[in-house]
């Protein structure tokens, strides 16, 4: 019997005890002996669940247990996390997490860490939720140049997306839908505005490149703006409008990096996943391309991600752990967004004569878009000559007033 430690019992963490009771014989024969729940650490009690008497109020009763080989990190944030999280390590116990801002912050630091102590720090369940990604880009796909991940990260914002296209209503409608049904927070700024899709992202990107990719770094737009006119746009141009994040490989080892709304052929991998359904696309040079897709979020899909790693860990107890880390270098990773090439629908007033639009964009091409009942004029840009980001900005600025808005294309 392995025992194990929860921190932090909300959704992710009871759902964890969950994964664990419902599943206890297939997890004990694939880990080679069950997992025990000892003790669960929370700042309140919980009379009426079925593990509430191994919940502890005081930390040193996981951390000064030598029975207690795992700890399950599911409390979130950068605060008490991170150091809960670095007193488990230096107390010689593996840890798993859900975590996607603590690892995007400080995952070098506590991977370092458990090198040093010689015991794992596993985070599957930070990024896609239930899907399986961060294990696969390690170990399946290692012997491949990763040259591109991209995809829908995030299930709150693509099940906003999906009701504005699918039912015509507006963004505040969508969210308050969202929020009714549990799919989104009711403080949702970090979905909304990109920030936990940026953060998966710079965590695929680190594990791809091997080097820590501060999210920071990576230019990051949220859905707040989108109206449904746009989507009426995207049913026209026979596409979606999506919340993609995007890594690509640069020949000299930097990458462009971006998280955004940006239109994508209905055709295209990527875009089947509706609701809350996440789904990434990886290509890599001997592979070609994969996609992984499923249930990005939700109690029990992130939860089966987090007991898959304890059982990873519990399998190799007593062995010195395969361990990962991230380079941290002062090169500048990501190449400065300015210089990304940039194809878009630029959505402009209609009182603009066309050959002033073609002009303005000249060999990078401007293709007008007719659409009936739409009183404005709306253009496809940068299909020509490659077009960059700092010069749709620069245009866009000629234009100034008579820009109604701008969602890139996913090329």
């Amino acid at each position: 019997m392995i025992n194990i430690a929860i921190m932090g019992y909300g959704v992710v963490g009871s759902g964890v005890a969950e994964v664990c009771r419902m599943n206890a014989d297939t997890i004990r024969k694939k880990a080679g002996r069950g997992i025990n729940i000892k003790k669960i650490l929370d700042l309140r009690d919980f009379p009426d669940d079925p593990f509430g008497d191994r919940v502890t109020h005081r930390a040193g009763d996981i951390f000064e247990d030598p029975d207690i080989a795992i700890v399950v990190e599911t409390i979130g944030g950068t605060g008490i996390a991170l150091d809960l999280s670095l007193q488990a390590l230096r107390s010689g116990k593996h840890v798993v997490t859900s975590n996607k801002e603590l690892v995007a912050a400080h995952g070098p630091e506590l991977m370092a860490l458990a090198q040093q102590m010689g015991v794992s720090y596993m985070y599957e369940a930070s990024v896609g939720g239930g899907i399986p990604i961060v294990r696969p880009l390690h170990k399946c796909l290692s012997a491949n140049v990763i040259q591109t991940v991209a995809g829908i990260l995030n299930g709150t914002t693509n099940y906003i997306l999906t009701r504005m296209d699918a039912a015509g209503i507006r963004f505040d409608q969508a969210l308050a839908e969202a929020q009714a049904k549990g799919y989104a927070e009711q403080n949702p700024t970090a979905d909304l505005d990109g920030l936990d899709a940026c953060r998966k992202l710079a965590i695929l990107g680190s594990i791809t490149l091997g080097e820590y990719i501060d999210s920071r770094k990576v230019h990051t737009e949220g859905i707040t703006s989108i109206m449904p006119t746009d989507l009426l746009y995207a049913q026209h141009l026979q596409m979606k409008l999506k919340l993609i994040g995007r890594f690509r490989l640069l020949p000299d080892r930097r990458a462009d990096m971006i998280v955004a709304p940006m239109l994508i052929s209905r055709s295209h991998p990527i875009a089947v996943a509706d609701d809350v359904n996440n789904a990434i696309l990886v290509e890599g040079n001997a592979l070609g391309e994969a996609l992984f897709y499923g249930r990005g979020a939700g109690k029990l899909p992130t939860a089966s991600a987090v007991v898959a790693d304890v059982i990873e860990c519990a399998m190799h107890l007593g062995r010195l752990p395969h361990l990962t880390t991230w380079a941290v270098s002062d090169r500048p990773i990501v190449r400065p967004h300015d210089e990304c090439p940039v194809q878009a629908l630029v959505r402009l007033h209609d009182r603009l004569p066309p050959d002033q639009i073609r002009a303005l964009f000249g060999p990078h091409g401007a293709e007008l878009i007719e659409a009936q009942d739409l009183h404005e004029q709306a253009w496809l840009v940068g299909q020509g000559a490659p077009l960059s980001e700092g010069q749709l900005a620069a245009r866009l600025r000629m234009l100034d007033a008579d820009v109604i808005g701008r969602i890139r294309l996913f090329v």
